[in-house]
């Protein structure tokens, strides 16, 4: 019998994956991850018993095994998902952090913040309905999230007797839309999640499909979220001068590594100001280190003094991000109250907060078609958009494609600290062309 700490070092050595869940209204995206817990041997005796009890009280003879995951009572109530809800569990191969999101069109933005970490997107067809809007807005999102696997579970197969030309006619087209936004893998699994078709074993239904279970892939799919190969960024978080006798001349500036690693030695430049030293030390939990990586705490020493503050990054000298004022992004409005132009703003950006002014909205994308709709004049809740920003300071900022870390950003109200928009600098997919920069405007006032 496995014991606690066998279990505790297995779990330490297999990797983690951060995938999302996507699809329309009662595609059975709930009843998906409740299948995938409930076939993992991830849920409790007591959670399984609750949702037992909560079935047989509606009349439902079986466990709703979406009940597993729909968590808010209203939730319960209406049977749908209305929030991102996450769930963590693990087979012996890997360990998962799930976020399951909202299908519903007015909760678009809630997806955007379950898929914005996520490695890996599964969206969800009903075989019945085929690809609909919901569907393309689904694929947008992912892939402007730069998400880097997308999984089509093509649900419900039972309801169509299992019949391969259904499931590849859905397959194909929903391939091409994919793959024409820039996804880069896509992988398609005829499924149903009532039934456990595919979802953790194979299905004896449908021996015409030779590839892999939604688990299978799971456990399988490369985790590219090695961080160490990207752009080395680090944010500082605080600055640590203990004038102690003990420490005297000590300072330090901590924070957690966004990406890449660092060296003792390393020459590295100190943004914005431009500055810069060599790394004279890399502390982590007490101990000097010769090198450190993402997504790493520790605290850096450079050789130099230097005027460092929160909101600096520090960087290789040979690969640092450019320094500018102008900023063109992708980006979701997830507020209720829009965004327009002319608008103040705070933008936070890793550590750094920054006043920023909205100069231009020159586009609200249309997903059902992926048109762009020219000078919406503001965004409203659930639109994801181009928007032309000024800051006030310079910022290090990098493209969204080359770092979902330090390509992100958050637009908050001033007035109340309300987020209002989260933003992807650069150009929105990965086949679009950036757009020319909007000219300058000689009212600007910072």
């Amino acid at each position: 019998m496995t014991t606690h700490t066998q279990h505790a070092e297995q779990l330490s050595t297999t990797t983690l994956l951060r995938f999302a869940t996507a699809g329309s209204v009662d595609d059975g995206k709930s009843t998906l991850v409740g299948r995938l817990l409930h076939d993992s041997k991830s849920v409790l005796t007591d959670q399984l018993e609750a949702v037992e009890h909560a079935s047989r009280s509606r009349g439902q003879e079986a466990p709703d095994l979406a009940l597993l995951t729909d968590g808010l009572r209203a939730e319960r109530e209406q049977g749908i998902t209305i929030d991102v809800a996450y769930r963590y569990f693990a087979t012996p191969r890997r360990r998962f952090i799930l976020a399951d999101t909202p299908g519903h069109v007015q909760y678009t933005r809630n997806m955007v913040t379950g898929a914005s970490t996520a490695e890996l997107a599964v969206v969800l067809v009903d075989a019945r309905n085929g690809v609909v809007e919901q569907t393309r807005r689904h694929a947008a999102v992912a892939a402007l999230l730069r998400v880097p696997h997308v999984v089509l579970a093509v649900n419900k197969m039972d309801l169509v007797d299992y019949a391969e030309p259904v499931f590849a006619a859905i397959a194909e087209e929903f391939t091409a839309y994919a793959a024409s936004l820039g996804v880069q893998e896509i992988t398609a699994i005829p499924i149903s999640a009532l039934a456990g078709d595919n979802v953790v074993e194979p299905s004896a239904h449908m021996d015409w499909y030779g590839g892999p279970t939604v688990l299978e892939h799971l456990e399988t799919v490369p985790v590219s979220h090695d961080l160490t190969a990207c752009h080395a960024r680090f944010p500082v978080q605080y600055v640590i001068r203990p004038q102690t006798a003990e420490h005297p001349d000590y300072r330090g500036y901590a924070g957690q590594i966004a990406a890449g690693a660092f060296r003792v030695g390393e020459a590295v430049t100190v943004l914005p100001s431009g500055r810069t030293s060599t790394i004279a030390g890399i502390d982590a939990l007490g101990e000097s280190v010769d090198i450190a990586w993402a997504p790493q705490s520790v605290t850096l020493r450079l050789a130099d003094d230097i005027d460092i503050s929160r909101g600096d990054l520090i960087a290789p000298a040979d690969d640092a991000p450019a320094v500018t004022q102008d900023v063109e992004a992708t980006v979701c409005h997830v507020a209720d109250r829009p965004l327009g132009v002319g608008q103040r703003v705070l933008l936070k950006h890793t550590t750094r907060t920054v006043k920023a002014i909205v100069k231009d909205i020159p586009s609200r994308l249309t997903l059902d078609d992926l048109s762009q709709h020219p000078a919406p004049g503001q965004l409203v809740a659930n639109d994801i958009g181009r928007v032309v920003l000024r800051t006030a300071e310079p910022l290090a900022l990098d493209a969204y494609a080359d770092s979902r870390r330090t390509g992100s950003f958050l637009l908050i109200d001033p007035a109340d600290g309300t987020t209002l928009t989260a933003g992807m600098a650069g150009a929105s997919f990965a086949t679009a062309v950036e757009p020319e920069a909007a000219a300058d405007d000689a009212e600007w006032d910072f």
